[in-house]
This record gives C-alpha cells, structure tokens and sequence, in this order.
C-alpha cells in the first residue's frame, strides 16, 4: 500500500509555458510589492523547462517589457530584431508579393524579435525559481482534486512505474497530492485538465465553438548564402489553396539558422489531407527550395494551436482557479502571435489572485477572482476584440471573407461591432471519403522531404514502452466501423507522427494500431477525430518529445 505525499501551496501553475511562468514571476513579484508571504509552485510535464515547448516564432514585446521592464539586459541575447518582413501569395511556381496596405492591420512586425522560445522560457523559469518559485519538472498534473464545495483545490500527480496492464512495477513511485488554494491551468492547447473544467463549470456556454489549427515546424541550417538574420517570410495560397485554410512561415535564425513551418487549420473537409505532407510539398515551392539548398535539417515538431479567438473564449474563472494562455484561447490570429498574450494573460492572472488574498484578508472570506474584470481594463482585450472576427471571416467564400477582413481591420476597426457567430466544431467538418477528392501525395526525396518515421527521430522522442496507453479509444470499434468506413481512416494522416496506423490482421480484418511511443503530443488527435473517440491525456511525467529550442 502506497499513500500518496501530501504537499500545500497557495498558488499552484500547471504548465511551464509562456503564460504559466509569467504568471508564477508576476505572482512574486506582487507578494514581494505588498509584503504577502505567499508560495507557488509550477509543475511541469516535460524533464526540463522548455524541452516541451515549440512555436514559430516572432514576439511582440509589450508583455515582455511589462514583467521585466530591463529585459535588454537580462534577455536580448535570445532575441534576434526582425529587419526585413516579406508576405507572398504562392501559386505552384512561383511567388507574388503582397503589399502592406493590402495586409491586415496586425501583421507587420516592426519592433518585434524572432525567438526560440524554449530557450526563452528557460531564461524566465530561471528568473521565477531566483525569485523563490518551486518548478516541478517531469510531474504530470493527472487528475484535479475538488472539495465538498465543488472548488478545485489542487491536482494529484501520476504515479511512476505502471505497467501496461495497470500493474506495478519494481520501481514504482506513487504520485503526489499537491494542494492549493489557487489552481492556476496553463497546459497550452487543448489541456487535459482544461477540458474537464471546461465541461464541469459550462465554462463555454453562449460561446462560439472553439477552433484550432495545427503548426508543423523544422529547423534548418542552411547555406550561409542563403541566410540573413532578421529575415521572416510569410506566405499563404500553395499548397493548401482551396483544401484547407492556412499559411507558411520562413524565420532567419543566427547562427545560418532558420524555423521553416506551416499552420494548417483543422476544419478542413476532406480526409485525404495529411498535414504533414502538405508541409513537405511546401518545402518543394521554389521560394522555399532555394532557401533549403545545400542545407541539414536538424530538428521536427508539430503542436495545436487555439485559434478561436475572442469569441470562442470560455469563461477563464472556476471556483479555485482560472485558465490562461493558450488553455483558454488567447492568441491573435490575425498578427500570428500568441506569446504576448499568453504572457499578459498570466500576469493578469497574477493580478487578480494578489487582488483576492488583499480582500480575503480584510473581509475573511473567498471572493471570486477578478480576472474577467482585468482582462476587459488591458490592452490585450482590447486586441483580441479589434481582431474577434478574423478567422470567421476567412470561413466565408474567399472574396467575402478577404472584403470582410479588409473592411473590419483596415476601415471601420473598433467601429466594427458585429459579431460573426460559429458553433460548428472542427470534429464535424470532415465529408465522406469516398465522396472526397483522394490526394496522392509524392514520395519523399530524403533532401528536401521525409516521411514521418524519419522526422519524429529529429523530436527526441522518450517513452516508456510498457506503460499504459496514454491515447485513450473510449470505444474500440468506432475507429473501424466508421472511421475507416466513412473517413478513410483519417487519423492515419491528420497525425503528423504516424502513430495511428490501419492494419490487416491474418484473417484480413483491418485494425487501428496505436503506436503511443511515438507521440509528440501535438493532440490533433484529441481535436479532429470525428466523433471525439480519441482521448489526449498525458504519459509518464518527463516522456514525450525533447526540443532543443523549438
């Protein structure tokens, strides 16, 4: 018998993200203004702050220079000043610029750096624990722990060392009940605890249906010819076109480096489409081939994004705790960017539980958090509710959608009030198969495209093999019987790792076999599959992919 360790904070971060360690920074930073005593500790899936981490990515300083206001002295050597920016419509061969005036308001980049953000996440972490924060690396928050009164009051860590048939193991750890009186949820897109809130406080009631895209991502080093530090690159148009909405990226990194990616949004129609080779056929466009000549691919990783905006936003506070970042859905799609306001996000958080231990303690009783109430004061609402309609209006056919855009972002701005409604899931949006058009996608050259296999090895990817399954199927034969009947089998190609894959059996029956090992929780999985089937939920702590500055 093994009884699990209790431990008490008052604030407990789930997530060592962007939004996550600001939120624990900002939170200290207030105790220390207003002499409160108080302790926080961040968990954290992954063995290393950062090593989970993965973004294209440009950031907009504004919330950077809020929470350290001498970033230049204790961060500029990460950032990289963006000095040249370029927007292309691509066709199959060739490449038209787009001028300014005709982009939206948002996406230049003047006085934004280029980031590896792993190893920015890192710098701040090591600012956070200097501050007095506890960072719990390879812990995973596995189930949330609620009192008699229905508040969250902590997690319950996972236990080490279980096999496959749920047995114990020689070394087996029992995980930890970590209590708190805050619970702050900051697991990035598509959490797993996330979710259950959501679903347990109707959190999203009277709100648009929540969309997501996917960001597959590679880092190159090029030819020093073909490198220009500052450099970012923009494209729309091929290959997606009309199959799927979305966009490519090139960043010059230093160091004959550069980030090359593509955003595909997951509402797509047709089963056929494989991210992951849309984004090798991409690399094959002559704009992006004469970047990648005489070049090493050295790193791969793929991740959602939660790109439903303003509208799509839940409501961010449940009894015992809030939601933040990317978790609740606070990127602007229309600049691209997330960072800034995932970052704003948790100090906001911050904010509002230093706001509520200030009353609690003159009024001896538990307030509900403000936060609600500081985001719609900041500036980072302000942004989100200028940039609301964004994605809804590039649902529209293309000319409408491109007018709307224009005219909201360019024109009318803040004088734009009406809201554009969806309450159509990403899940819903996939057409029979057989009634879809099939895409034949080319084999890789191994220069400039890969196949799946060869490309997961570049995510350092670490899995207990006997372990249980951390891809749940809540009903074993729905993958076949209408999956694979209706859909073709589409998980065998919206996974940018193949870990789904359909095989026949010696009686030539068709099985899905998941290859969990090969996860690099991405969680597509968790958002597309047609009748929400798939279950995410996190393997042994410190497993998964290894990015190094992703």
């Amino acid at each position: 018998m093994h009884d699990k360790e209790d431990i008490n904070y008052d604030v407990l971060i789930i997530g060592g993200g962007p939004s996550g360690i600001s939120a624990a920074i900002h939170l200290k930073q207030l105790s220390i203004k207003n002499n409160i005593d108080i302790n926080i500790c961040v968990i954290e899936k992954s063995p290393e702050i950062g090593r989970h981490i993965i973004s294209g990515a440009i950031l907009d300083i504004r919330a950077l220079s809020e929470l350290i206001p001498n970033w230049e002295l204790e961060i500029k050597d990460l950032l990289i000043p963006v000095k040249q920016e370029n927007f292309f419509y691509l066709t199959n061969n060739h490449e038209i610029k787009i001028p300014n005036y005709l982009l939206p308001m948002g996406l230049t980049n003047k006085n934004n750096y280029i980031v590896r953000l792993g190893y920015l996440i890192k710098r701040l972490a090591d600012k956070a624990e200097l501050l007095g924060v506890d960072i719990l690396t390879g812990y995973v928050a596995k189930t949330i722990l609620y009192n008699k009164e229905n508040e969250v009051c902590g997690v319950c860590t996972g236990d080490f060392g279980i096999n496959r048939d749920n047995n114990k193991k020689s070394n087996f750890e029992p995980g930890v009940k970590i209590n708190a009186t805050y619970t702050i949820l900051a697991e990035g897109s598509r959490g797993h605890l996330g979710k259950e809130i959501i679903k347990r406080f109707n959190l999203d009631i009277g709100k648009n249906a929540q969309t997501y895209s996917l960001g597959i991502k590679e880092i190159w080093e090029i030819d020093n010819k073909n490198h220009s530090p500052g450099l970012i690159q923009h494209t729309i148009g091929w290959p997606l076109n009309r199959k799927a909405r979305g966009g490519g990226f090139i960043y010059h990194l230093n160091n004959n480096l550069i980030s090359v990616g593509i955003i595909i949004d997951l509402d797509y129609e047709n089963p056929w489409i494989s991210p992951f080779n849309e984004f090798q056929n991409y690399k094959l466009h002559p704009l992006i081939s004469k970047t990648l000549k005489n070049s090493k691919r050295i790193s791969y990783g793929a991740r959602t994004i939660t790109t439903g905006g303003l509208l799509s936003l839940p409501k961010t506070t449940f009894p015992g705790g809030i939601l933040i970042g990317c978790e609740a859905g606070f990127l602007n799609s229309s600049r691209l960017k997330g960072i800034h306001s995932s970052m704003k996000s948790g100090m906001l958080s911050a904010e509002s539980i230093i706001e509520n231990i200030i009353s609690r303690d003159k009024l001896q009783n538990k307030k509900e958090l403000k936060f609600e109430y500081l985001f719609k004061k900041s500036w980072l609402y302000k942004e989100l509710y200028l940039s609301r309609n964004f994605k809804l209006w590039n649902k529209k056919i293309k000319f409408i959608g491109n007018l709307g855009n224009y005219l909201e972002q360019k024109i009318l701005k803040e004088n734009f009030t009406y809201n554009i409604k969806n309450n159509i899931n990403d899940h819903d949006c996939l057409k029979n198969a057989y009634s879809s058009n099939y895409i034949q996608y080319p084999k890789p050259d191994n220069i400039l495209t890969f196949d799946k296999e060869t490309s997961i090895m570049l995510s350092n990817i670490h899995h207990t093999k006997d372990q249980p399954n951390h891809l749940k199927l809540h009903n074993k034969n729905i993958p076949i019987e209408i999956n694979l009947k209706q859909y073709g089998g589409p998980e065998s190609r919206y996974c940018p790792a193949g870990v789904y894959k359909y095989c026949k059996d010696k009686n030539d029956n068709f099985n899905l076999i998941i290859e969990a090992e090969n996860c690099i929780h991405c969680k597509t999985c968790d958002i597309k599959d047609p009748k929400q089937n798939i279950e995410w939920t996190p393997p042994q702590g410190g497993e998964g992919p290894l990015y190094n500055g992703m």
